[in-house]
């Protein structure tokens, strides 16, 4: 049982190990997504909000890290 505990940790390790940077691009794909609803005439606002917010998310987030 304990090893399936520690399988699980690492797992979700993998997907979460930043839990700021996760949040963050959960909050730009949200963005994107109401964006892309409330204009749905203008679906390269939403494509580029997806782009440009997770690369500023990403490299926020490198920066950050790199100065530890």
């Amino acid at each position: 049982m304990i090893f399936l505990i520690s399988v699980w940790r690492e797992l979700a390790g993998l997907f979460v190990d930043n839990g700021a940077l996760a949040l963050a691009i959960v909050a730009v794909v949200l963005l994107a997504g109401i964006l892309a609803t409330l204009m749905p005439d203008i679906p390269l606002a939403a494509g580029a909000i997806l782009l440009f917010g997770c690369l500023g998310v990403l490299f926020s987030n490198a920066l950050r890290v790199g100065h530890r």
